[in-house]
């Protein structure tokens, strides 16, 4: 281990979150680059430094720092250097340069023990001699203050939060109740406000621990897609969380409804338990829906006549049900169309498009997800945003919260008279909301899905509920047209939504079963289709091949799956640098997906010669792109997603992504490609589930490829259990309109 000595002369580069900082250090006269994290550190500081020398193979001799000490200036000369850096906000080096000539080496002690005495040196007033001495302060408080947190784990930009809200008053909330920064502070959650908490000696059974695993569990559930909780799963979840035996709640729920951070609501023989946020959410979208859910008098002649002409300029033939719903709509202020695969459900839209174009109404069309907003305007001809884009996200949204992040609200709603969403059923709750709070009573709202696939990855089921809520036109699309009954996607599709057996002889031209048991020659099988053989059979590249598995964990689960495809569809290589970030791989060229909402993120769009022609905010969950660099120099990973958006990621922000070579079906709902290959062996029973199934064969738009076990498809399809979701959207739809009539 070596040791150096020096000032820093100037940051070249500081990653905020993480401490990670590239700076110059003059050590005896000479300029070193000096790397490593430190928690906190400014330019002109004094520094002592234990690490090593090492040779960056782009940015030569490097000193790597393993520990170092900030050392006060000792002479006058150093604490001139320190005033003059650019430390002290309003101190340039001429103004530092006559403070310590009037008080040479008793400088910093005049500083912080009489800071009135530096208006005795010409161009300092009192007032900004208190400014002075306020920084060096906040500076000495801060970098004590970042060494206290660092020893919990906390990172440089958490910990300056932290600072920032409470200043000297941190200590005492870290010892009397640390889980106040949960309550307090964005990105501290349970767990390190619980980790603070043992290293701070506080008992397992605090009430404030208790409280705050009431909470933490609340939100755990919104990640599973409830909306509430019952109490008694509520308490058994806390006391396993908290490991302390719980046999009763009633008082911390108490205590909490009453600070208003949960709402407890009685209903069907069992208390319910919300969030507080979640619960006026859920009453307010059902409220909003209801003052929607409107009807006119219509000439249906009228409009029969309009479908026949828009049928002949555009050569369709619409069945009874396509032309109900297009008379609804026209009818109602709220409506859904549901129906599955080769239904008709594009040439519904198509239709209500031309037929309110003629009218001479405003149409907008959006979607939950990139991917599938692209595929409604391929469809339709007509542009089609994402339901984000569409509301005009600000980059002040939190995930978990309704509308406040959006341009387009209550107070700015949406400039439309048509607003059609499709793929309704991935819209969660929150987002529900949102939507909602930009329309307007008398804006005719149409949506668009199929409500036998999987529920929203977020909290709620909002598609199905407001169709069991059995109070807003729904009509239902059934018959499966004669061009749709060619392709064996959409017949087999079928034949597992209605509990059918499908026959499994390879006859077909789009879906495929390759019957196998042993998971390594799956996942080679595997390996063949999406490098060698679909990208040709469907006229695809291979990325667009996707791999779909029930799981997360297991030998066909997400993580091996994506550990081994990389090896295959992206070895290593000399040209592809690479960034290994807890225990997971990332390399230039990887397919990743972004697996969280990021409001905030930004993206932009580069024409020629990476000049920005467009910028936005607002990365989602189930996003994919393609990592196209890696810059160990200033810690970032660019991917390009959809659209060209090219998204700069600090490696402390890489637990967003994950590699998507693979990825649960799940997670891939809303998106379409031109061939999908799902490895198919046991698993829980509640997960292998029909509608997983059922989703999972549906992504595919041109061929459809099983390889495992066809026990397992067998029981998939007998199968109709469904994971239980927590949310009582229909009936609070179905208590407003009973209070209406």
């Amino acid at each position: 281990m070596e040791k150096i000595e020096g000032y820093v002369d100037h940051i070249i580069y500081r990653n905020s979150e993480n401490g990670y900082t590239v700076m110059a250090v003059t050590v005896e006269g000479e300029e070193l680059t000096c790397v490593g994290t430190l928690s906190y550190i400014g330019e002109g500081e004094n520094l002592e430094a234990e690490g090593q020398y090492i040779a960056h193979p782009t940015y030569g001799e490097q000193f790597r720092i393993e520990s170092y000490t900030i050392k006060p200036p000792e002479d006058e000369e150093a604490v001139e250097r320190y005033l003059g850096s650019g430390a002290i906000k309003g101190v340039g080096t001429a103004l530092a340069a006559r403070i310590v000539r009037r008080f040479h080496g008793d400088t910093l002690r005049i500083i912080e023990e009489e800071p009135e005495r530096l208006a005795e040196v010409k161009g300092i007033s009192d007032r900004k001699a208190r400014e002075i001495a306020q920084q060096v302060y906040e500076k000495r408080d801060m970098r004590k203050a970042m060494i206290f947190l660092q020893q919990f784990g906390i990172t440089t930009a958490l910990a300056v939060k932290i600072f920032e809200k409470y200043g000297q008053r941190m200590y005492e909330v870290i010892q009397q109740n640390p889980y106040q920064l949960a309550d307090d502070i964005n990105g501290v959650g349970f767990r390190i406000a619980d980790e603070i908490a043992r290293r701070a000696g506080v008992s397992i059974d605090s009430e404030y621990r208790i409280k705050c695993g009431i909470s933490y569990v609340l939100l755990q559930a919104g990640g599973e897609g409830h909306v509430f909780l019952p109490k008694e799963l509520l308490m058994r979840r806390t006391g396993e969380l908290l490991g302390v035996p719980l046999e009763d709640i009633d008082e911390y729920l108490r205590d909490m409804a009453i600070e208003r951070k949960i709402v407890v609501k009685r209903e069907d023989e069992q208390e319910s338990v919300y969030g507080a946020s979640a619960y006026y959410v859920e009453m307010s979208t059902a409220r909003m829906l209801c003052d929607l859910n409107i009807t006119g008098a219509i000439d249906e002649g009228v409009i029969l006549q309009k479908i026949s002409a828009i049928e002949q300029v555009t050569r369709t033939n619409l069945d009874e049900l396509q032309k109900k719903a297009v008379i609804e709509a026209v009818r109602c202020g709220l409506l859904v169309i549901t129906g599955g695969p080769g239904t008709g459900k594009t040439t519904t839209i198509n239709t209500l498009i031309s037929y309110f174009e003629s009218e001479g109404l405003r149409i907008l069309l959006a979607a939950p997800t990139g991917r599938a907003a692209k595929r409604m305007t391929e469809a339709t001809g007509f542009e089609a945003k994402t339901i984000h884009r569409m509301l005009e996200i600000s980059g002040l949204q939190e995930e978990g919260t309704a509308a406040g992040g959006f341009g387009r609200n209550a107070q700015n709603p949406l400039d439309a008279d048509v607003i059609i969403i499709d793929e309704m059923s991935m819209v969660d709750l929150y987002l529900m909301h949102a939507l909602l709070d930009a329309v307007t009573v008398g804006t005719r709202l149409i949506m668009v899905g199929d409500m036998n696939q999987l529920p929203s990855v977020g909290p709620g089921s909002v598609l199905r509920d407001i169709i069991h809520s059995e109070q807003i036109p729904v009509v239902r699309l059934t018959r499966i047209f004669r061009q749709a009954q060619e392709s064996d996607i959409v017949v087999n599709a079928h034949r597992i939504n209605r509990g059918e057996p499908v026959l499994l002889d390879n006859k077909s031209r789009d879906f495929f079963f390759l019957k196998r048991q042993d998971a390594n020659v799956i996942i080679s099988i595997v390996i063949q289709l999406v490098r060698d053989k679909m990208p040709r059979y469907v006229d695809a590249q291979l990325y667009d091949i996707q791999v779909l598995t029930p799981t997360r964990k297991g030998l066909l689960g997400v993580e091996r799956l994506n550990r081994i495809l990389q090896e295959y569809l992206n070895p290593a290589d000399a040209g592809k640098k690479e960034h290994e970030q807890n225990e997971r791989l990332f390399r230039e060229g990887d397919k990743v997906m972004q697996i969280k909402n990021n409001y905030q993120i930004e993206w932009e769009v580069r024409g020629r010669y990476g000049i920005p022609i467009e910028k936005g905010t607002g990365i989602f969950n189930g996003d994919m792109g393609v990592i196209r660099e890696i810059n160990a120099q200033t810690e970032r990973v660019t991917v390009e997603f959809d659209e060209h958006r090219m998204v700069e990621y600090p490696f402390s922000g890489l637990d967003e992504l994950e590699l998507a070579y693979a990825v649960t079906i799940h997670k891939s709902q809303g998106s379409e490609y031109p061939a999908v290959v799902i490895p198919l062996l046991s698993g829980p029973r509640m997960l292998m589930t029909r509608n997983l199934l059922y989703t999972a064969v549906t992504r595919a738009r041109k061929c459809v490829t099983l390889v495992g076990d066809d026990r397992t498809f067998a029981q998939m399809i007998e199968n109709a259990a469904e994971q239980k979701r927590y949310t009582a959207l229909s009936a609070r739809i179905r208590e407003l309109s009973a209070q209406e009539e």
